[in-house]
């Protein structure tokens, strides 16, 4: 399978359900300049916790409304139309225009809080393991539990 301009071949053949993943890569790939603003960090601080800041000056804590749905973390901002006839921009640099930033999640990637200071917006993660999913070592028995025949053929 080639996604973009890489060829993912040398991984398909050695795997299985990784379809979707590959699908989601290729579609990151498709429009790699999108989502672009705001300006955005992913820090990791340890093994399973991350910070995402994303820079969000002229914005307040009211105009930013954050989401989880299926894995994927949503971040938009609505900023409110003002005009005030009383200002004169001669340049007009600092962005505030709404947006929606989104950052696709692992399963086992669980949203714990967002703080928003001195323009900065940090939303906290944390990569939670399931105990079913952690590594763990398979004893190997005289006969399985389960029977069926036409895989068990050899």
């Amino acid at each position: 399978m080639e996604v973009g301009r890489l060829n993912f071949a040398p991984i398909t053949y050695r795997t299985v359900g990784f379809d979707q993943v590959l699908n989601e890569i290729d579609s990151l790939f498709k429009n790699p300049s999108a989502d672009k603003y705001p300006p955005h960090n992913i820090i990791r601080l340890n093994e399973s916790q991350y910070i995402v800041e994303l820079a969000i000056a002229g914005f307040k804590k009211e105009d930013v409304e954050i989401t989880v749905e299926k894995s994927v973390l949503v971040i938009k901002g609505f900023v409110p139309v003002t005009t005030d006839s009383t200002v004169e921009y001669i340049y007009k640099g600092i962005g505030t225009r709404a947006f929606t930033k989104t950052i696709k999640l692992a399963d086992t990637v669980v949203v714990r809080g967002a703080e928003f200071k001195d323009g900065i917006l940090r939303v906290g993660l944390e990569n939670v393991v399931p105990e079913e999913q952690k590594p763990r070592k398979v004893e190997i028995v005289e006969k399985l539990s389960f029977s069926q025949p036409e895989l068990l053929k050899g």
